[in-house]
């Protein structure tokens, strides 16, 4: 990863947290993909995407950047689900951790949902979920995520009977 990648992943920590923080993610333990074989073919499937590009509809809360700004090792471990019949310009995106102005002039570099309309109307994939999820993509203390949210998601995607979920991280 460029030196500025890192600096920019960790442009709100202190230097010595910095350090810490750089150290860890390094020292991360690879367990591989959970891949799980799909039930039916892939022209039969319902597809969701799952960003962790902080993307919200602008009529909804922001997903919480002041919080990570006054306490570096927390990340808001909220979701938004981002309906698929709206427009990209309905839509902000919150991420403190990457340069937002790509995205802001084409939302489908981290989130393709136009990508994955092209598949649907070419028979590539079945449907387009009705509905898509955003989580913050920097999240150190992920219990929360982990315990609360991911279930949330899960739940809501079985209840739209989403057979794959593409997932975008960013």
């Amino acid at each position: 990863m460029p030196a500025s990648s890192k600096r920019r992943d960790t442009k709100f920590l202190d230097p010595v947290t910095r350090k810490i923080v750089t150290a860890w993610i390094q020292r991360e333990r690879y367990d591989g993909i959970p891949w799980h074989p799909l039930s039916k073919p892939l022209p039969a499937c319902t597809v969701a995407i799952l960003s962790s590009g902080a993307i919200s509809l602008k009529t909804e809360a922001p997903f919480d950047t002041q919080g990570e700004k006054n306490n570096p090792w927390w990340g808001d471990p909220s979701f938004r689900a981002l309906p698929s019949d709206r427009s990209p310009a309905d839509f902000r995106i919150d991420h403190l951790h990457i340069d937002t102005r790509p995205a802001m002039k084409d939302i489908n570099c981290i989130w393709p949902k136009a990508r994955l309309r092209s598949l649907a109307d070419q028979g590539k994939i079945g449907a387009v979920a009705p509905s898509h999820y955003s989580i913050m993509g920097y999240i150190l203390q992920t219990e929360e995520l982990l315990r609360d949210t991911t279930p949330e998601i899960v739940e809501r995607l079985k209840k739209e009977e989403v057979d794959v979920t593409l997932l975008v991280p960013v």
